[in-house]
């Protein structure tokens, strides 16, 4: 395959060609291939890695954390993300009952060992929970009666029933025993990050001591009034240990907050994700959450917990926190994709195959067409391992 455009971070017009599943050569767009039948592109369109969403519930109705979660559901999931130019994703499983959580996991387990596809695109699996905080605010649209401690002995169980994939463990610092677990789960190689928690700056100190890494969805799933200083947010913005995963739809964080935490976690540290749930895509009115909750999709889109001032997730598409991340910190088209490609690849430990143009990585890539006056991406077509998997109608 031979795939010709403009080279995301120079701009100049660049042909990438493909042998299997890897990068063979990148190089100049010879001037007589421009147009020739068997190359994808031309030099309107735009090349980069293909997009990589660390937080993924659901999206379009398919649910990860239902009562019936399917091997079909995850291959659904995976599906709709292609459409956003996204080829490695974090299946997330979020706090509910072991037995609820452990059905979720089995089925996410059974479809990567079923699907080639689904194992290429699950680049680890994420428990958002359930050791989390069961305050109002920090807890966010988790059920309280679901909240606890961690617990390794359940974790071990959680671990078998997802065939030993957990990667990422998002909890709070300040719970009994914490920092014990995050240091076992860091000595294994999971990421862990703090999220949906009240830690003092302590409770936070002592989590990245002990092997903390990241942070999700930093500046959401926190108390709505918090002291002026210290709090959470400060302490984590300044803690140079750890990455920032933030949810730049707009709804999530105001456009100025978007722009701190990139400034001060800056281009290394910062993850853009989407936390997308099943009822992402829907039209707006209310449904029922997996969790039983009435949830309201307004009509710009902000999923929320109705009847209450507190977000369920999202329905954003990464490639569209890309343009409103460009929009919102003035920050380049380039620097904004390396959050949501090469960033969460470094996290998660496959930079070396990940996230760039060069010979020798994954033929995972994104053709799509930028839309400067807008800070748009519109999705061309995405390739997963050497193959088209996504092209637009056009």
């Amino acid at each position: 395959m031979r795939l010709q455009g403009r080279h995301f971070e120079t701009g100049e017009p660049v042909e990438i060609n493909v042998d299997g599943t890897n990068i063979a050569a990148v190089g100049p767009a010879p001037d007589e291939t421009a147009q020739a039948p068997d190359v994808l592109g031309d030099d309107g369109y735009w090349i980069a890695p293909a997009l990589f969403d660390s937080q993924v519930n659901g999206f379009g109705g398919r649910d990860l954390n239902a009562e019936d979660t399917s091997p079909a559901d995850a291959r659904a999931v995976m599906e709709v993300l292609r459409e956003a130019g996204v080829v490695r994703f974090c299946p997330t499983v979020t706090t509910n009952s072991y037995e609820r959580m452990a059905h979720s996991l089995r089925a996410i387990h059974q479809a990567i060992e079923e699907d080639p596809e689904v194992a290429h695109a699950s680049a680890t699996v994420h428990i958002e929970g359930p050791y989390i905080s069961p305050e109002d605010g920090p807890r966010g649209a988790h059920p309280r009666e679901h909240t606890r401690p961690p617990d390794l002995d359940e974790f071990r169980r959680f671990q078998a029933a997802a065939g030993g994939r957990i990667g990422y463990v998002t909890l709070a610092p300040e719970l009994p025993g914490a920092p014990g677990f995050i240091e076992r789960l860091a000595s294994e190689g999971i990421v862990v990050a703090l999220g949906h928690h009240g830690g003092s700056p302590e409770d936070i100190r002592r989590a990245v001591d002990a092997g903390a890494r990241h942070c999700t969805h930093l500046g959401n799933g926190a108390h709505a009034v918090l002291p002026r200083h210290p709090n959470y947010i400060w302490e984590q913005l300044a803690e140079d240990r750890l990455y920032a995963g933030i949810i730049a739809d707009g709804h999530h964080l105001p456009p100025a907050v978007v722009k701190t935490i990139v400034r001060a976690k800056g281009l290394e540290r910062t993850v853009l994700v989407s936390d997308a749930i099943a009822a992402a895509g829907l039209p707006p009115g209310r449904y029922t959450g997996n969790k039983g909750q009435t949830l309201e999709i307004s009509p710009e889109g902000r999923i929320g917990v109705a009847d209450t001032p507190y977000l369920a997730g999202s329905g954003l598409r990464l490639h569209e926190g890309v343009g409103n991340t460009v929009r919102f910190t003035g920050i380049g088209l380039a620097e904004a994709i390396h959050l949501a490609a090469r960033n969460p690849a470094r996290l998660f430990g496959i930079a070396d195959t990940y996230g760039r143009l060069q010979p020798g990585c994954a033929a995972d890539l994104l053709l799509f067409r930028w839309d400067e006056d807008a800070k748009r991406i519109e999705v061309a077509a995405t390739i997963a391992a050497g193959n088209v998997v996504y092209r637009a109608a056009e």
